[in-house]
């Protein structure tokens, strides 16, 4: 199950290092595609922060066991941590916002496949006994 979890984290971590230099280099386009409105100086700058550098740092947290075999365990529980807030707030904001586009589904569906991908493996994952 190590094998399949450092392949699911590698594919999610390069997936997410691609997307955070696509925010980076196309921000308008990248923006306009969620639905947000960025605004001059200060809204690109938070895009490129939180778009660009945090999906950026979430890939190589994802990349790490690729290194690091024995922490493979804990890129699982990040990945977990990350998509079931993701989820939740997805969630919430369906209930409290209306007039989505057809990425917004696409999106949380693909949310969910992650937080379920990594629910099951990090439940079947060996915890690292210490010494």
């Amino acid at each position: 199950m190590t094998t399949v979890s450092r392949f699911f984290l590698a594919v999610l971590g390069f997936a997410y290092i691609g997307l955070g230099v696509w925010c980076s280099i196309a921000p308008q386009a990248t923006s306009d595609s969620v639905g947000f409105v960025l605004q001059p100086g200060q809204g690109q700058s938070e895009f490129l922060t939180v778009y660009g550098g945090l999906e950026v740092a979430l890939g190589l947290i994802f990349l790490w066991p690729l290194l690091k075999r024995d922490d493979t365990r804990i890129s699982l529980a990040i990945c977990l941590v990350v998509h079931s807030s993701l989820v939740l707030f997805r969630s919430i904001g369906f209930f409290i916002y209306t007039g989505f586009e057809t990425t917004t589904y696409s999106l949380a569906a693909t949310e969910w496949v992650i937080f379920l991908i990594a629910a099951i493996l990090f439940s079947k994952s060996e915890p690292k006994l210490e010494e």
